[in-house]
């Protein structure tokens, strides 16, 4: 789960918001870089480091509260700070010291992507309810509003879905309308991916529905063009667990992914003791 989501979104950071590279540059070759942002290509975002703070907090076993979360976001930036955070937040993050000043400091209205980009990890959990519960804990964090909650639960559940069988590819937007209402998840989307949460997860619906593999799901993913390294990030976390798609994602971008302390290696890694956690939630 979270290799594959970090090799979509350092994929696609080099085209967000960048539609005059993706039909030259859009044929998985290589990590490109993006035109106008200092990411260098094979990093990954913030998409990722958030994923990781959640995905760490899961398999240490902490209490699932605000404070150990927002230690946690800013732990994962502090030892390792990174561009791709929107600028006003990576201002805040490099200012506050801790999670209290993280909770007392953050206006937590935002109605964009960043709470459901990041949750993908909480898919392990095993039951529906307490994917629910959880992605709304760590979602009112930062984006206590209806369009910040709902799409971090759907994400959540997309990932769930997969790792706990619930159901065929074809039907997971049925699933998702079910169980968060309300944003017709199985219409298949069209066009540019704006900047609200709920549109890179409908995004990420409709591509791992009608893709059979990991590979054409990442261009499927790029070609919508607008903020797709949210929509890769979501739409490989989930499907990295589907027995109906086959893992064929270019050794190449995983081998040319970033390699540093928290890298490909330590991605593996934490993969595994996030599939552990499934096991012994299944046992």
């Amino acid at each position: 789960m979270l290799l594959e989501l970090a090799v979509g979104d350092a994929y696609g950071a080099g085209f967000e918001y960048a539609p005059e590279l993706i039909g030259r540059c859009n044929d998985l070759s290589r990590y490109v870089q993006h035109p106008r942002h200092a990411i260098r290509p094979g990093w990954y975002t913030d998409d990722t480091q958030m994923s990781l703070a959640i995905a760490e907090t899961i398999v240490a076993g902490h209490p699932w509260t605000p404070q150990v979360l927002a230690d946690a976001f800013v732990r994962a930036f502090k030892r390792d700070p990174r561009e791709g955070y929107a600028g006003g937040f990576y201002t805040f993050l490099t200012q506050v010291r801790d999670g209290t000043e993280f909770l007392a400091q953050i206006r937590p209205d935002s109605d964009k992507s960043g709470a459901a980009m990041r949750a993908c990890p909480l898919g392990v959990f095993p039951t529906i309810a307490e994917v629910r519960e959880k992605s709304t804990i760590q979602a009112k964090i930062t984006h206590d509003t209806p369009d910040g909650i709902a799409p971090a639960q759907a994400a959540a559940l997309m990932a769930h879905y997969f790792l706990y069988d619930r159901g065929p590819k074809a039907t997971l937007g049925q699933f998702l309308d079910t169980y968060v209402p309300g944003y017709s998840w199985s219409e298949p989307w069209v066009g540019k991916v704006k900047s609200k949460g709920w549109m890179s997860v409908r995004a990420a619906v409709t591509a791992v529905i009608r893709n059979e593999r990991l590979s054409t799901l990442l261009r499927d993913c790029i070609a919508f063009s607008g903020d797709v390294d949210t929509v890769a990030t979501i739409a490989l976390g989930a499907a990295a667990g589907s027995r109906e798609v086959e893992q064929d994602l270019p050794e190449h971008l995983i081998a040319t992914l970033e390699q540093g302390p928290f890298g490909q290696a330590y991605l593996r890694a934490l993969d595994e003791q996030l599939l552990a956690c499934v096991a012994r939630f299944r046992a």
